[in-house]
């Protein structure tokens, strides 16, 4: 049965669960991405999936524009669960947003485990380009759909497209006006996943993650291009639980 709160799907709850794995999601993303993996996780790992503001059931809230605002919250939210293990998995803008919630859990004292960074250039990369939020809906969508996945395929649905539209831009606003604090590190171990053919990251880009931490750092990649995690869910979900048994780099 699912419990939930307006930040956080537990799709199969647990009160005592081996491990915790916060899941975050991409742009224009919802917590209902990551609902096959409570049925892929052994019954020992409970995935809780968060949920932007904005979409799905939060869809009369207003998007958060900004990425400390929406860190802050995040973390908020997290807070009372954190008394079993947990790591964070973030996809996309998912795997930023874990970066920012990773810094504000150590300063609060309860660390992850590990951070897992997925489909993602580092923080710090140099951005190039002009921002897409400021563009028309129909430039903004040629300029995401080359990613694949649930972008591909959104200006054929013109319903969904109504829904998602609204979400989509302010989760491009929000990260192209993202700035990190210049230099901070996390003392929280880091694996960065990549798909080898992603257009919009590559795996040089996904390397320079190192350079966000002073724990253990690993760099994995998957055939396939930026929603490479879908066709490759169970092997990615096995490396995962195996970093975290092993708290290996």
């Amino acid at each position: 049965m699912l419990h939930s709160t307006r930040w956080l799907k537990r799709y199969r709850p647990s009160d005592a669960p081996r491990l915790r794995l916060f899941c975050l999601p991409h742009g224009g993303g919802t917590a209902a991405f990551f609902r096959s993996w409570a049925e892929a996780l052994p019954a020992e790992v409970e995935p809780v999936a968060v949920q932007y503001p904005g979409r799905q059931d939060r869809l009369a809230e207003s998007c958060v524009a900004d990425m400390d605002t929406l860190a802050d919250a995040v973390a908020e939210a997290l807070a009372p669960l954190l008394e079993a293990p947990f790591a964070l998995f973030g996809h996309s803008m998912g795997a930023t947003v874990g970066y920012e919630v990773t810094r504000r859990l150590e300063d609060r004292g309860t660390p992850p485990l590990r951070l897992f960074a997925s489909g993602q250039a580092t923080p710090f990369a140099e951005r190039t380009g002009r921002p897409l939020h400021h563009e028309d809906d129909a430039t903004m969508l040629a300029g995401v759909r080359g990613l694949g996945g649930a972008y591909e395929t959104l200006a054929d649905d013109p319903d969904l497209l109504e829904v998602v539209l609204p979400s989509l831009r302010a989760d491009l606003r929000l990260m192209e006006t993202y700035r990190p604090t210049p230099g901070a590190r996390i003392g929280t171990p880091v694996t960065v996943y990549a798909g080898g053919a992603d257009p919009g990251v590559t795996v040089a880009q996904a390397a320079a993650w190192r350079e966000t931490t002073t724990g253990g750092f690993a760099l994995r990649t998957f055939p396939g291009g930026h929603f490479f995690l879908t066709e490759h869910q169970r092997e990615l979900l096995a490396d995962i639980l195996d970093s975290v048994s092993a708290g290996r780099p």
